[in-house]
């Protein structure tokens, strides 16, 4: 059966979203309105600049909708660096508007400024004895806190830097700026999982 995965399309990385989706099985869909977001079956937040994602998501009524369909685990969202601190219930300092359902407190560009991004190699514990995976880090944020319903899948320096909740997954870390499709491929099954297709 189909899998319709929506990439949150105001910015960001949509385009390599989309290709990652579509070599993980999935058909990948750009959300930007409500109409967009009944046509998916999950999303994506991708990168970018918190305060304006959620500005524009606020203004379209997606972050109303988003909640709702999150909140009874039937509608699996990935965030990731810019979509982690969306999904988060606290952040550090400025906080803005947000989805706000994932039990984790975020500290916004934690890792540095962007002449600060760097590639690392991280061991994540869902693909067991598999290769570390090339994780970009752009302005990342880290999870400082996270609630005993959230369990952490990698740790860069001491911190969470991934992370999942029911039918919530979020990153510091952009995957789609990597060739690894690993990431992208357990959030398409853990979609399948959710609807049982």
């Amino acid at each position: 059966m189909e899998v319709r995965v929506g990439v949150l399309a105001i910015q960001g990385d949509v385009r390599e979203h989309k290709n990652h989706l579509a070599l993980a099985g999935a058909t990948p869909v750009e959300v930007r309105t409500l109409k967009d977001l009944n046509r998916v079956q999950a999303l994506i937040i991708p990168g970018g600049e918190s305060t304006t994602i959620g500005m524009l998501m606020a203004e379209e009524g997606l972050i109303d909708e988003i909640s709702s369909r999150v909140q009874n685990d039937q509608f699996p969202v990935y965030g990731t660096c810019a979509g982690l601190i969306v999904l988060a219930r606290d952040v550090v300092g400025l906080s803005p508007a947000r989805v706000g359902l994932m039990d984790i407190t975020a500290d916004r560009n934690a890792y540095g400024r962007q002449v600060s991004s760097f590639e690392t190699k991280l061991r994540i514990s869902v693909f067991h004895d598999q290769p570390d995976f090339p994780a970009v880090f752009i302005r990342a944020p880290r999870i400082t806190r996270y609630g005993p319903g959230v369990t952490p899948l990698a740790t860069y320096d001491g911190s969470v830097v991934m992370a999942e909740q029911g039918a919530l997954l979020v990153s510091a870390f952009h995957p789609e700026m990597s060739g690894d499709i690993r990431i992208h491929q357990y959030f398409v099954e853990k979609v399948r999982k959710t609807l049982k297709v």
